[in-house]
């Protein structure tokens, strides 16, 4: 399937990109090469092959949740680089 340089510039426009014409002829090949190999694709037998969602089967690796004992307040805001006598310290943001 041929891509021509104004569906090429069509679609710049749409995704408000600048393109300049070595850039539009480049892409339009591309795109060009590109979906001609999804034509390829498309004539494939695959009335055989069950869809699936992911190719090879994957799970997480989820830990355990463990209860802790939680930081001293002391313990927690030895790092700050700015608090007070209870809290952090952070820059106000909202006027």
């Amino acid at each position: 399937m041929k891509i021509t340089p104004e569906e090429v510039i069509h679609v710049a426009n749409l995704a408000r990109l600048d393109l300049d014409e070595a850039v539009v002829e480049k892409v339009s090949h591309q795109m060009g090469a590109i979906l001609e190999y999804i034509d390829k694709l498309n004539e494939v037998d695959t009335s055989h092959v069950q869809p699936t969602t992911h190719a090879i089967f994957l799970t997480n690796a989820f830990r355990d949740d463990l209860v802790h004992e939680h930081l001293e307040r002391n313990q927690a805001l030895c790092n700050a680089p700015q608090r007070d006598e209870t809290c952090f310290l952070v820059p106000r943001i909202i006027g």
